[in-house]
Order: C-alpha cells, then structure tokens, then sequence
C-alpha cells in the first residue's frame, strides 16, 4: 500500500547563525530574537493539526532560551542535534567539531531525558569527519547530505575526490540518512542578507514557494509507492505572518492529498526497516 511521509523540520537557530557568521550587532541579532517569539505561533499550529514536527536545536538555543525549547518537548516534538554554536564542522577540526557535538548532546539530555538520535549540521557542510563522530555517539540518523530526494539511504565513509580521478566510494554505515535539498528549504527563498560581499536576495512570494513545496510532494507520490519528503525552516524565516499562512494552506492541501506527516525519527525507522530488507 502506497505510504508517503512528510517530516515539517524547524532549525531553531534564534540568534547562533547570525553570531556564527559575526553578524553581532543589534538589528540581525534581534532577527534571529523573532524566532524565539515565533516559535509559540508555530506551536499553536501544529497543535492544532496534530502533527509532530523535528525541531534541530542548537545548544545556543536550548541554554538561551530554556522556556521556548521546553516548549517543543511539551509540545510532543523531536528534539534533534543542530551543533552548540551554529558553526560548519567543515571549518573545524576533528576535536573541535567532537567537543561541540557533546556539549550540545549534554544540553539536549537535560533538557529531554536522551542524546539526540538525529543530527543536521549546520550550513549542511559536513566535514571528513562527521559520519564517525555520529556513529561513535550512537546517532541513527543525519539530515545534511542531498544524495537522494524521497528515499533515504545509508551515509558513507571515506568518500574521495581527487582532481582528474574518478570518484571513489567509501564504505556504507548503518547510519540513516534522510536528504535534503535547499530548494525545501525556507531561509534561501525568503531571506534578505546584506553582507559587504554578499547580497542574499530572498522575498519570494510566499504561496508560489508552498506551490513549488507542493509540486515536490506530488512528483513523490507520482514516481515511489513510498518515500520521505522532507521541508527545513526556520522559525525567524517561515514565522512571519502571511508565510505562515502560507504554510497552514500547504499542510492542509498535503493532507488531503494523502501525506503522512511524522517526525524524522521515526520516518528513519521506517526507512531502516526498508532498508534492511
């Protein structure tokens, strides 16, 4: 019987990318604020689509604002691993990248009672390191590759490319991973970011990128009998009003369209069983 998942995913940054990126003055620290006020927003209307969502929260996140992240516990969500300080463990080192990995895994199981079964990096830029350090800690799953679109697979190790040599494949582990694309992803299509480099454009219409959303899922349940579709946003991104409403037409028009909304977790079940068969 055909089954096609949803996974609605927030990266509950508030202020650590912008700080990541040494973006500290007021005005874009008080934009990654909103998403800590939007946050209650978008619990009301999860809640009252009964949808359990992922949340993947910076350490940052859960000791800067204790309140809104005991929120999404309370709320039934999936609490997933996000890094502490929002920064690409493709620009750290092994050490580095493995304190920052505990201490947010600290954080997580105080505030949860468990480590994290899921991570996504920041940035989504692994490093060579990333997929031991999550199979040393004993995650199930990564959200961060992009090797697929509906049907999750397992993450390799020891990948390799060389100028002017083939591509080598490295060995398969047992750990999930659930693709994602920037085209599912809120920040590009509607944030504004003016660097002295660079200038990210952003302020799509809202609807037509639900349509686009939407086209996605529908190709999915066209071309698998199952799969996973899987939508990342933020809450200062995706929490303005008439994106949210924007959001609440999507969901709406998923579910009648058949869509199986579950947290990550538990889509990587499902995918672990499929997988080992």
């Amino acid at each position: 019987m055909p089954r096609h998942l949803v996974c609605l995913t927030f990266d509950f940054d508030t202020q650590s990318g912008f700080i990541a990126r040494g973006m500290t003055t007021p005005t874009p620290l008080s934009r990654g604020e909103f998403g800590a006020m939007a946050s209650q927003r978008i619990f009301g209307f999860l809640k009252s689509h009964g949808i359990g969502a992922t949340w993947f929260i910076p350490g940052f996140t859960l000791e800067s604002w204790p309140r809104e992240c005991e929120a999404v516990v309370a709320g039934g969500h999936e609490v997933a691993h996000h890094s502490w300080a929002h920064i690409p463990p493709a620009t750290q080192s092994r050490a580095e990248e493995e304190a920052d990995l505990v201490r947010a895994n600290d954080a997580i199981a105080r505030l949860t009672g468990r480590k994290a079964r899921g991570y996504r990096s920041p940035s989504w830029d692994l490093s060579e390191h990333t997929i031991d350090l999550l199979l040393q800690h004993g995650f199930k799953y990564d959200s961060s590759l992009m090797g697929s679109d509906y049907l999750p697979y397992r993450a390799r190790r020891g990948d390799a490319a060389k100028l002017g040599e083939p591509f080598h494949f490295g060995e398969p582990t047992s750990l999930i991973e659930m693709p994602i694309s920037w085209s599912l992803d809120d920040y590009p299509h509607f944030e504004f970011v003016r660097t002295a480099s660079t200038i990210l454009p952003g302020l799509q219409p809202a609807r037509a990128v639900m349509e686009s959303w939407l086209d996605e899922f529908l190709y999915m349940k066209k071309s698998v009998d199952w799969g996973v579709l899987t939508y990342t946003m933020h809450p200062f991104v995706i929490g303005r009003g008439y994106r949210m409403l924007a959001l609440e037409g999507l969901v709406e028009r998923l579910g009648k369209e058949g869509a199986v909304f579950v947290t990550m977790e538990e889509a990587a079940r499902e995918a672990e069983t499929r997988l080992a068969r």
